[in-house]
């Protein structure tokens, strides 16, 4: 797509805080025009989403407690991507630790950016099949509960405003579309 070069150019930036999982800038940055502004956004390493389908049709989800929101929350598992992790391998021990199911069949469906107005979060998802539970093994602090639902069920509480995780609410689109053959995801992974 072209058009006139919008890009903004840093002239300065400062960290304003440093968390374990992520970053807070403010930049001042050279507008296109010649102008000055300030940037805040937050540095994020990204994520991993999974799309657990069992052998059933139904999809493996997370019932858990998100603090910033102050509710319970049913999603895709997911989980940020450690420093040098290949973003499938962290889609293989997420999915084992949060829920306690490896997969035969790894498929790349996407990569999103969820808040590109104020993050440099991406999250890659991939659609997983063949499943074998195994039992997994939380990270400390991590308290959740495992659940098993139909497609159709999940998307009737996207419509309801249940479910509102913009990565989950994607996810399930994506699949809703695979399975009509409406879209077609990547290649199988080893």
């Amino acid at each position: 797509m072209k058009g006139v070069d919008l890009t903004e150019t840093e002239v300065a930036s400062e960290t304003v805080f440093q968390g374990k999982l992520l970053c807070v800038k403010r930049d001042t940055v050279s507008l296109h025009d010649g102008q000055a502004a300030t940037r805040e956004y937050i540095e994020h390493g990204g994520a991993v989403m999974v799309i657990p389908v069992l052998d059933s049709g139904e999809l493996v989800m997370e019932r858990q407690y998100r603090y910033a929101l102050r509710r319970h929350c049913l999603e895709l598992p997911a989980g940020k991507i450690d420093p040098g992790e290949e973003p499938l391998a962290t889609g293989r021990r997420e999915l084992l630790e949060e829920t306690g199911y490896v997969a035969r069949e790894w498929v790349y469906v996407a990569t999103i950016h969820p808040t590109v107005a104020y993050s440099t979060e991406r999250i890659l998802i991939y659609l997983a099949r063949g499943l074998e539970h195994r039992g997994g093994e939380l990270d400390d602090g991590e308290h959740l509960e495992v659940l098993t639902l139909p497609l159709a069920t999940l998307l009737d509480r996207v419509r309801s405003g249940e479910i509102t995780d913009v990565k989950t609410v994607i996810g399930l689109f994506w699949l809703e579309k695979l399975r009509r053959g409406d879209w077609a995801a990547g290649p199988v992974l080893p």
